[in-house]
């Protein structure tokens, strides 16, 4: 009978549930780490200027008061609180020894960190249909793309985003967690901690992987639909410039949505057991720090309307300063 209890002692004691993660990040680099801390830190800062930058300029100057760069400003909102999530926590445990989260802050870190990142798959998908509407229907453009409608799109990117990260973030933490604890990642993404589950999560990844095909291949889908018949209109444009405008309005919007999408897909879209920590972190770090640091460069300060309205605010400013 002492055996019986001691074996269910034993039992009791293995399947202790899990109150905190213990994030191993970078730790395996060593002393690299502190240089990956300052590059990190000065990304970030980056990051953070370059979209705090658009979404003033594009507040600031009403020639930028269109729908495509409203789109653009909640872009970069969403961006900078999609790193904000993220980053801070990565560079503290750079430099900490103790790299623990407590089980709901995972919960909650995944929950904002999925959120904006869906919002952001949906925006990508708002914005190729508003190139669309612009360049394929400019007569009906007014119409379609009033400021009524912009407004219901980008609530409904919102809040879409935010409901589908909470159905994932639920499938993930309503399972059991026991004794393993080692997040093999620098933050709670869903791969690295659904792992640690100590039950068959074979029905719970099935629906995360549905939910990742609504969220990532029906937008994708709908963008290239948009970018055929866009192709289509451009090519029946008799000019040269023209043709070269209305691509120059659209090529930004690509290399941000290859890159977002085909890194999204490659982690988001396969089975948990495929996944392999090294490459992942590498692909990881593409959409968490590179697509944010590539969106206010690659889309909007390489843009022409953003760089004069960036000069007219900074003269307006330096005028100011002029006078008083």
């Amino acid at each position: 009978m002492s055996t019986v209890f001691r074996s269910v002692g034993v039992l009791a004691e293995n399947l202790t549930m899990v109150t905190e993660f213990l994030l191993l990040g970078f730790s395996s680099l060593g002393e690299i780490q502190l240089a990956l801390f300052v590059v990190f830190l000065f990304l970030y800062l980056v990051i953070l200027s370059g979209n705090v930058t658009i979404v003033s300029i594009i507040r600031l100057d009403k020639s930028l008061h269109t729908p495509m760069y409203f789109f653009l400003g909640i872009l970069s909102t969403s961006e900078t609180f999609y790193t904000f999530v993220i980053l801070p926590k990565m560079l503290i445990n750079l430099l900490s020894v103790a790299r623990t989260i407590s089980f709901i802050c995972c919960a909650i870190q995944m929950f904002f960190f999925l959120g904006f990142a869906i919002t952001n798959c949906l925006l990508l998908g708002v914005m190729g249909y508003d190139r669309y509407a612009a360049i394929c229907h400019p007569l009906h453009y007014p119409i379609l793309m009033s400021w009524r409608v912009c407004g219901k799109l980008g609530a409904t990117c919102g809040i879409g985003g935010f409901l589908a990260s909470l159905t994932v973030v639920y499938l993930v933490f309503s399972l059991p967690f026991c004794s393993a604890n080692k997040v093999n990642h620098y933050f709670c993404d869903i791969s690295p901690v659904i792992r640690l589950a100590c039950t068959n999560i074979d029905v719970h990844e099935f629906v995360i992987f549905i939910c990742g095909v609504l969220v990532l291949v029906v937008p994708f889908l709908l963008i290239c639909v948009s970018y055929i018949c866009i192709l289509r209109t451009i090519l029946k444009i008799p000019s040269a410039d023209g043709r070269q405008k209305a691509f120059s309005t659209c090529a930004s919007h690509l290399t941000v949505v290859i890159i977002h999408y085909g890194c999204a897909s490659y982690i988001y879209l396969r089975p948990t057991a495929n996944f392999v920590s090294n490459r992942d972190r590498l692909v990881t770090v593409t959409y968490t720090i590179v697509t944010p640091l590539l969106n206010p460069i690659v889309y909007s300060l390489r843009n022409k309307d953003v760089q004069i309205a960036i000069r007219k605010v900074l003269g307006k400013k330096g005028s100011l300063k002029f006078y008083n």
